[in-house]
């Protein structure tokens, strides 16, 4: 049992008296590794003050920014088949410099003399339709002669019909005199008779009166047929007038039927013509089309179709070109989270495959073997891959992009946001918030809102 009492002290243990003490003494290490630690924390402490520059990093292609300037493959327009080659693989070409020639694989393209036998039947075609338009000219002329004709003859019939109204107004007057006539006879006679019972007038007197009342009504019957065969002239020449219109009517009605045949047949074969000339240029095309030509400058990268003899079919893939010009850009894909964030005439910093570089995706300005870009294209619909297309082009203000880099090229992309600080960037990756996503944004007070106050 231990005696602790406070009149029992435990003694003081005195170190020099033992050897083992004296040989390991006080540690510095304990010591050292404390300033060290503190060092370090210090350094983290101040290291996550300082700024970081946030990025939204994708990988992307090479591509060009005019789609004239990407490669293509140039197709067949006709069927046909390979009768020579005019190019090498590797070779550079100018635009409209032959590539290859095909010939015809149709039956109904084999004449040789195609072009010039359809231009002969388009010829015989013109003049066919020339004939029918002079035929309607001369079936107009035709009608106008008649329209004149029948102006005449109506003008005649209306003159004949003044003349017949005339007559039978003359013959008119003269059974009315006649009929005055008739009525002094009568009263003579009457007269006569009278007197030659009273024994006042002789027998010869009575008998000459009685012959003038008979020629009276001689003359009196006389000038009623006159008044009625004028008045029959009358009727046949009002009679005539409508003959005449409805014989000229008829000549008129066949005329026309005449010319507009002729006019039908006149379009007919000017359509027919129109055809023919489509069809000779549609020949004449096609026997262009033999030889197919280089659209633009550029390197023959592929022959799809190889060999002599071979067939190929319309739209068939022949041979790919690679423009010799070309305005490099970078086809990027972004997470729809990320696009948002992207802008047009954002800068974009860039790390091309088979180019050394060293990359501090938090400090740019301190990367080495980056070159700049800036986002010149976002597509507003989403790819069938999930993301955003966006294409970025070369940064006029930065360093020319290597002459070395080729379209279809890989590439991984830093799209440059703003300066935070490390422990806000570190917080956001923590709880995975895009970046930027908190910007400072000045409320815009409204006119009600200046009222109110």
């Amino acid at each position: 049992m231990l005696n602790l009492s406070p009149h029992n002290p435990v003694p003081v243990l005195d170190r020099s008296t033992f050897g083992c003490f004296r040989t390991i003494g006080k540690s510095k290490a304990t010591d050292l590794f404390g300033k060290w630690l503190i060092a370090i924390c210090a350094v983290v402490l101040i290291g996550l003050f300082l700024p970081w520059t946030q990025n939204i990093r994708a990988r992307g292609t090479l591509t060009s920014l005019s789609p004239d300037q990407r490669p293509q493959t140039i197709h067949a327009i006709i069927p046909g088949r390979i009768e020579e080659w005019f190019v090498q693989e590797g070779q550079l070409v100018q635009k409209g410099d032959t590539i290859l020639r095909l010939s015809e694989v149709k039956p109904e393209y084999f004449d040789p003399k195609l072009l010039d036998r359809t231009q002969e039947q388009i010829t015989a075609k013109v003049l066919t339709s020339r004939s029918y338009e002079e035929k309607v000219h001369a079936l107009d002329a035709q009608i106008d002669a008649l329209s004149g004709s029948l102006r005449i003859k109506l003008e005649q019939a209306q003159n004949k019909i003044q003349q017949a109204r005339y007559k039978l107004q003359s013959d008119s007057i003269r059974v009315v005199a006649a009929e005055l006539e008739i009525k002094v006879a009568d009263e003579q006679l009457s007269r006569g008779e009278q007197q030659f019972k009273e024994g006042l007038v002789s027998k010869v007197e009575l008998e000459r009166r009685q012959v003038a009342q008979q020629r009276a009504n001689a003359t009196l019957i006389d000038a009623r047929n006159k008044k009625l065969d004028a008045r029959n002239e009358l009727l046949n020449a009002q009679l005539e007038i409508n003959g005449i219109r409805n014989d000229y009517r008829d000549k008129l009605s066949k005329a026309e039927s005449e010319k507009f045949a002729s006019m039908s047949q006149m379009y007919t074969t000017e359509a027919e013509v129109s055809k023919m000339q489509v069809d000779l240029a549609n020949y004449t095309v096609r026997a262009g089309n033999y030889y197919v030509t280089a659209p633009q400058q550029g390197y023959i990268t592929k022959a799809v179709v190889t060999g002599v003899g071979e067939t190929v079919k319309e739209g068939d893939d022949l041979v790919s070109v690679m423009p010799a010009r070309f305005d490099l850009a970078v086809e990027m894909y972004v997470r729809p989270m990320d696009m948002p964030l992207i802008t047009k005439g954002q800068k974009v910093r860039f790390m091309f495959d088979g180019w050394p570089s060293i990359v501090f995706s938090g400090w740019p300005n301190n990367s080495y073997g980056t070159f700049g870009g800036e986002v010149v294209a976002i597509d507003n619909f989403i790819s069938s891959n999930g993301k955003y297309r966006i294409l970025v082009g070369p940064d006029k203000n930065d360093q020319p992009w290597p002459v070395a880099l080729r379209v279809g090229g890989g590439a991984v992309g830093f799209a440059l946001m703003s300066n935070v600080p490390i422990w806000y960037e570190l917080w956001r990756q923590a709880n995975g918030f895009p970046p930027d996503l908190y910007t400072d944004v000045e409320p815009v007070s409204t006119k009600d809102d200046q009222k109110i106050r």
